[in-house]
């Protein structure tokens, strides 16, 4: 059992890392004390706080919204490729997933973060069965100046068989029918993406390359008591090729705009709406014409909040670079060619850092 607040709060030597990483308690362990005031483990560096005199929030501006309802009309696949390239950022609406699966995976993630600490530590990365299942919080802890305000449940798909074995059984069914009601919708989205890359066909080696593996997250944040001094999640793009994002109703992400540095986009929750992003894989493999874009979490002093990211990957032992079907035109490779799990690899190894993970694989 957790020791009281005045007990903890009296203590010198209450290590509140320890208590929110080692024992698994995590920042919902914090809120649930009712913590008056942010832990100095959680202030962020002024540059990295959203609500501060450098950044400018665009409230007038909005990433795009695209109708899938009637997917065969060219101008759709032509909506995605252009979002894709000028925004990096956009939501789908008539997509063909039914709302009570959004509905019923938003559940299951309140109800596996209301599970005890001691359950919820069994998943954790010292206890769990398995490395496909690892509950956490932050994003890197062991390498961050400073924590962010979110605790993760990310479940790696290998087989339902696999998952049946050891995903949590508070969240797995609902995690499951999400994914596999995401797949044609996926599957569409990386046709028109690849057709705007002059790739005729997805044949078995590119789907490989696209969408050769898929982890789902499921991620919660706590109400805070000092939002304006720590982040959700900082600043950085994702490694995937694409991100499917279903946002609750409380709102927090923020995406920067392309082509200005300090403008963050809120992206406002839609009833029934996924959120779309390039990760730097497909950056990569489209030669820099798909951008991968910098996008940020505020923490939220009202209420609790949760996300559920389906990352859509290469495998592990694939490797990226620009598509031939890219470079066929006389265009010169802006990146080399990189094992995935090398990239993956340097990504997890440091702590957010906006677009820098790139680098890595730039020519």
């Amino acid at each position: 059992m957790a020791p009281s607040l005045s007990t903890l709060l009296s203590s010198n030597t209450w290590n509140v890392k320890n208590f929110v990483v080692n024992e698994g308690h995590g920042v919902k362990g914090l809120a649930d004390m009712g913590i008056q005031t942010l832990p100095k483990q959680y202030i962020q560096p002024l540059e990295e706080r959203i609500y501060v005199s450098n950044v400018k929030l665009a409230e007038e501006l909005s990433i795009p919204v695209i109708d899938m309802s009637n997917f065969n009309d060219p101008k759709v696949a032509n909506s995605i490729c252009n979002a894709a390239e000028e925004w990096g950022f956009f939501q789908i609406v008539n997509h063909g997933i039914p709302i009570q699966v959004f509905e019923n995976v938003k559940d299951a993630t309140h109800r596996f973060f209301a599970l005890p600490a001691e359950e919820k530590r069994k998943y954790s990365k010292d206890y769990s069965s398995t490395n496909n299942v690892r509950f956490g919080t932050s994003f890197t802890p062991q390498a961050e100046k400073a924590l962010e305000w979110k605790d993760y449940l990310s479940l790696f798909y290998v087989s339902d068989e696999e998952a049946a074995d050891f995903w949590p059984p508070a969240c797995r069914d609902e995690a499951l029918q999400f994914m596999k009601k995401a797949e044609l919708v996926i599957k569409r989205l990386m046709e028109a993406l690849m057709k705007g890359l002059n790739v005729k066909e997805i044949d078995e080696a590119k789907e490989s390359l696209l969408m050769g593996s898929k982890r789902i997250n499921l991620n919660y944040y706590p109400k805070c008591p000092n939002p304006e001094l720590t982040v959700g999640v900082g600043r950085h793009s994702d490694v995937s090729t694409l991100t499917i994002l279903l946002q609750d109703n409380i709102g927090g992400l923020y995406v920067r705009k392309l082509d200005n540095d300090s403008t963050w986009l809120s992206v406002p929750p839609i009833n029934g709406a996924l959120v779309i992003n390039v990760g730097d894989a497909l950056q990569i493999l489209s030669n820099g014409r798909y951008k991968s874009i910098e996008h940020r979490v505020v923490a939220n002093g009202s209420n609790n909040r949760v996300s559920v990211p389906i990352f859509v990957n290469p495998k592990p032992n694939d490797v990226i670079g620009p598509l031939q079907e890219v470079l066929e035109s006389g265009e010169k490779p802006a990146y080399k060619q990189v094992l995935y799990s090398d990239y993956v690899k340097h990504f997890f190894r440091k702590a957010h850092d906006g677009k820098d993970t790139v680098d890595f694989a730039k020519i």
